[in-house]
């Protein structure tokens, strides 16, 4: 939660430059504050319904984020076996974490079975695996791939036909199959389409084949109709009406769960919704470079710690936070890798000079989660904002991390 301060921009009125001049840049800062908003808010727009909010992880699995969560009662969603371990390190007990790989051995899916943990299956092979092995013994929830086109960037639809994603809907006569051939004991099922999604019908019209598909499993516990909520990048922009989508998804819900003579908990699975707009990455501008046709501004930072804007085209806020008020000119915003490595294009911010904090706002999604050594540069420091107090949660790397396993 970025906001102002008489010393500048500051989280939770710590100023930034101080968090910068303490802890040094690149730096990941994050907003504790934001994210207990973001759950609470969520969770509230349920009401009338045992919901529970299961924070995906792969968003930012940084165990002290984890552990903030987990104490104001969300669960976990994992998508890989050492995410599941995080968890369990972080405090989440086994029955609190869903797990949904994707395209992993099935040897990950048996460990996750020993550790306890509730096994999302997105395949009919692995289904058929379960079945032979384990028949009526492990619980499952199954994971349907519904047919619809729903997110913002195409890298980020996952319910669509030619998606890797979950069992399709057209398959559900096999899944039926061999759900009744081994004794198959299904206790949940689940859906996810997509992130980003602003329009509340595609989040219904996938619950209403999702309330389908579920009527024919007679030992339901749950059912997860995934996250998807979309968040702002810039002030302005549209996002989700989550509370509007309370009220209805409730309603539909409850409506459902008095046909199928059982109370039901529903589950949410948000990753970005609740630790985007919580993170800011901290840079400083190294160069300002003038050329006939545009003035570059490069940062000691690049899409080795933030791809989102190279990989997605995302928009990400930039703000000067060491000369807030100072003359508004055109930038494009470079880093430091040796590739096409463009933060921004074009964009007014007020003067840059030599030396200035740069911050990067709804960076806490996606960011160092899905950062590199590429050019064999370090990945940056990781800190946590909690009661107006800031902590290193993460070390920065050291030129000896990048040797760590090399053969020498």
């Amino acid at each position: 939660m970025l906001v102002s301060t008489q010393e500048g921009f500051g989280i939770q009125g710590v100023s930034i430059e101080q968090i910068g001049e303490e802890f040094g840049t690149p730096l990941y800062i994050y907003d504790g504050e934001k994210i207990k908003t973001q759950f609470h808010f969520l969770k509230d727009a349920f009401e009338g319904v045992d919901v529970k909010i299961k924070y995906a992880a792969k968003a930012l699995t940084n165990i002290n984020v984890l552990k903030l969560l987990k104490k104001e009662g969300a669960g976990l969603d994992v998508v890989s076996i050492n995410e599941v371990k995080i968890g369990l390190l972080a405090g989440f007990e086994p029955h609190e974490i869903m797990f949904t790989p994707n395209s992993a051995g099935f040897e990950e899916l048996e460990e996750a079975i020993e550790i306890g943990v509730q096994l999302n299956v997105d395949n009919i092979p692995f289904l058929q695996l379960i079945g032979q092995k384990y028949g009526h013994d492990v619980p499952v929830c199954i994971r349907l791939n519904p047919h619809i086109v729903a997110g913002g960037n195409e890298k980020i639809q996952v319910g669509h036909i030619k998606s890797k994603f979950g069992i399709s809907v057209d398959q559900t006569e096999e899944i039926l199959s061999v759900v009744k051939q081994y004794n198959i004991h299904v206790n949940g099922v689940h859906i996810h389409t997509g992130s980003d999604i602003l329009d509340i019908e595609l989040f219904l019209k996938g619950a209403n084949i999702l309330f389908d598909f579920a009527r024919n499993f007679a030992e339901l516990d749950f059912l997860d109709f995934g996250g998807g909520f979309k968040v702002a990048y810039y002030q302005g922009a549209a996002v989700t009406d989550v509370a509007e989508y309370g009220k209805i998804m409730t309603a539909a819900f409850l409506k459902f769960c008095k046909e199928y003579g059982k109370e039901l908990q529903i589950w949410f699975e948000p990753g970005k919704f609740l630790v985007s707009e919580s993170g800011t990455l901290l840079v400083q501008a190294t160069l300002i470079k003038p050329t006939p046709a545009v003035v570059f501004a490069g940062v000691n930072s690049g899409f080795n710690h933030l791809i989102r804007p190279m990989f997605y085209g995302a928009h990400h806020d930039i703000v000067n936070v060491s000369n807030p008020s100072g003359e508004q000119k055109m930038y494009t915003i470079v880093g430091n890798i040796c590739e096409t490595d463009t933060f921004a294009e074009d964009r007014e911010i007020s003067e840059i000079r030599v030396g200035d904090y740069l911050a990067f706002k709804n960076a806490g999604a996606y960011g160092f989660e899905m950062s590199s050594n590429f050019n064999s540069r370090l990945k940056p420091a990781e800190v946590l904002v909690e009661n107006n107090q800031a902590r290193i949660i993460r070390k920065r790397q050291t030129f000896e991390d990048l040797l760590t396993n090399q053969i020498l």
